[in-house]
């Protein structure tokens, strides 16, 4: 077991209670995790779906219209999902990623990253070249496994999602890319993941393993965050990213002791991250 990074720790419990966009579960939405997914593979193999019913059931849709989650949400469609495929980006696409780093880099988590990271001498003081830095580790693009042309960036893979072979889904970390996907039709979720090991899910907690189908692909075992900002999730990845030589990284905060996995592509770039939950605490008086 990886010790918990307490310094690290101390900072992401710091984002959390700094995150004003944070939905409330049961409030601002609710899901229904229904049954654990099976262990087959098979794209409609009925047997594993342990799911007849999508997961979100409600999301109160007046939190997309504040700006990080505006901004956020438009980049979304900016991207072609098979890898291999190279991505084409237009100017407005550019201008798109620019105003959404503006807007989250005026957000207290990201303020508060920030400041960390330049006392650590991880980032730049000035806010120009901070935002600079960010845009090579979640925008600049680079050719994934098995392509010879930029096919991929950090965001795209973390928080679009990709396919490869069309037939396996890499990445799709995000929740709101996975809300927005289930009501066009294009998810099918399957049910809860739990091993051995995991807590079992809870419909008020914010992370949650699970398997999904995309398009015509299927996601075995995804992890995600669910009902927290895009701010917080660049802030904390971010600083996972920046602050530790670790791939995989453990922190304490909350509810949740947590592994944040955090690969790094050619130490310039986030090849993937997301969060995996060990076990649940039981802080007084925290949500």
């Amino acid at each position: 077991m990886i010790e918990s990074d307490r310094e690290l720790s101390a900072m992401v419990q710091e984002l959390w209670d700094n995150d004003v966009n944070r939905l409330k579960p049961g409030k601002d939405y609710r899901i229904s995790l229904q049954g654990k997914a099976g262990d087959s593979l098979a794209m409609n193999d009925d047997n594993n779906d342990g799911a007849g019913y999508p997961l979100f059931t409600f999301v109160d849709e007046n939190i997309f219209k504040k700006e990080t989650f505006l901004a956020f949400i438009s980049l979304l469609d900016n991207y072609e999902s098979d890898t291999g495929e190279p991505e084409i980006v237009t100017p407005e696409e550019v201008a798109e990623n620019h105003k959404f780093l503006d807007l989250i880099i005026q957000t207290p988590t990201m303020k508060i990253a920030h400041k960390y990271l330049v006392e650590k001498n991880l980032s730049p003081a000035d806010n120009t070249k901070f935002k600079e830095q960010l845009y090579r580790i979640w925008f600049e693009l680079y050719a994934r496994r098995g392509s010879s042309r930029p096919d991929s960036s950090g965001f795209e893979h973390v928080f679009v999602g990709e396919t490869r072979g069309r037939r396996t889904v890499i990445g799709f970390h995000n929740w709101i890319q996975l809300y927005l996907q289930e009501k066009l039709g294009h998810i099918d979720y399957k049910g809860y993941s739990v091993n051995a090991n995991s807590p079992q899910p809870d419909e008020n907690k914010h992370i949650l393993a699970l398997q999904f189908s995309w398009k015509n692909g299927i996601k075995p075992k995804g992890s995600i965050f669910i009902g927290v900002s895009p701010e917080f999730e660049i802030a904390l990845y971010t600083l996972c990213f920046l602050s530790s030589p670790n791939e995989r990284v453990k922190v304490q905060f909350s509810y949740y002791d947590v592994e944040i996995v955090c690969h790094h592509y050619n130490q310039k770039h986030i090849g993937t991250t997301y969060p995996v939950l060990l076990k649940y605490q039981n802080p007084a008086k925290r949500n």
